[in-house]
């Protein structure tokens, strides 16, 4: 089998793209090639997981400014004709899109040769490579039951996530702990948020234990921020081991994008959901409220992100073992152990190969 996986861009598109890779070259024993752009952080991860990666030159249209869609838009059909000439090097039984920048130029290319197609949506509403391509694909894999309405030959997988985040039992009492983190680069209004609001935290919950993220722009102001607790918080730059810090965690304050919802749904960890407002078609907005929807997790819009509101939020969850409980086991029901190998029958599936 010979497989492209095209797109990238965040690690939210290229870290379920190598997971989909490693799961068919296990079971199908895949060849496999990825299509990306220099702008992405594929270029970093896709060669260290010993990937091939070509590029393509193209850019984003959604959320920028009218002279950027207008090089991206004259970029496009040169984007299309490269990742066309790849394709043809390559002979793929199936080009996967994973969204993101390069996912639109290789997928049109492979319907105009009519190369079977499958589409990855890890997003409630699906982004704009996705979109453009939706109807014409062989096949989509999506997270959310609501994402079907978007696509035909449609099956709801999840999100890979690592085997670590399923393994993680129920929390068992203790000390209250809350996990705070924005992604690997920090969210400067979350980092804000808290600091402003500890004074009134360690008043509403005595005895909280903290365990902060903050990435490296914020670190030094939060780490003087929390001095004051002393061994009742522990400040991180970057952390490299986030299942055994979820492990530990009763609650988690994040940001919503799809692989940090799919980690909060397979850990099974009550979420405070802080949507960054500027994502495109606002997709981390309806990624929270889907779980929020099944009562996993509290939605908290950035621009109400004051600290006495966030403190109040935080600890009357931590206050209801209750409902933390609760909220624990709808996370839990949202999960999906097989994402990877789902995804993986899938695009064996389009391309007319034997399923494993």
């Amino acid at each position: 089998m010979r497989a492209i996986l095209a797109g990238g861009g965040t690690g939210g598109h290229v870290i379920p793209a190598l997971a989909i890779a490693n799961e068919l070259k296990k079971s199908y024993n895949a060849e496999i090639l990825f299509i990306g752009t220099a702008r992405g952080i594929e270029n970093r991860l896709v060669p260290a997981a010993g990937y091939p990666l070509q590029l393509v030159r193209v850019g984003a249209l959604k959320n920028v400014s009218l002279t950027t869609r207008l090089k991206t838009a004259f970029d496009l059909p040169r984007a299309i004709w490269d990742a066309s000439r790849m394709l043809n090097e390559f002979a793929p039984d199936v080009v996967i899109g994973v969204g993101g920048y390069a996912s639109g130029p290789a997928m049109l290319a492979a319907l105009v040769k009519h190369i079977p197609t499958l589409a990855f949506e890890p997003n409630v509403v699906p982004g704009f490579a996705n979109r453009l391509v939706a109807h014409f694909v062989s096949g989509a894999a999506v997270h959310f039951e609501e994402t079907s309405k978007y696509f035909r030959h449609v099956e709801v997988t999840g999100v890979p996530v690592r085997q670590a985040f399923f393994e993680i039992p129920p929390q068992r009492g203790g000390t209250p702990t809350v996990l705070v983190f924005g992604g690997s680069q920090g969210a400067h209004a979350i980092n804000d948020a808290m600091i402003r609001c500890l004074p009134a935290l360690q008043r509403e919950a005595p005895g909280i234990h903290i365990i902060h993220q903050t990435g490296e722009r914020d670190y030094n102001d939060a780490l003087a921020a929390y001095k004051p607790l002393a061994e009742s918080a522990e400040v991180f730059k970057f952390i490299d081991d986030m299942p055994a810090a979820f492990a530990r965690a009763d609650l988690v304050v994040c940001r919503s994008g799809a692989s940090t919802v799919a980690e909060i749904a397979a850990a099974g960890k009550p979420a405070i959901f802080v949507p960054f407002p500027r994502a495109a078609d606002d997709h981390q907005r309806r990624n929270a409220e889907a779980l929020a929807k099944h009562g996993a997790a509290v939605v908290v819009e950035e621009s109400k992100l004051e600290g006495v509101w966030l403190a109040e939020t935080i600890a009357t969850l931590l206050q209801d073992p209750r409902r933390l409980q609760a909220m624990s086991q709808a996370a839990r029901e949202l999960a999906h152990p097989n994402a990877a190998h789902d995804i993986a029958a899938m695009a064996a599936r389009v391309a007319g190969l034997e399923e494993h």
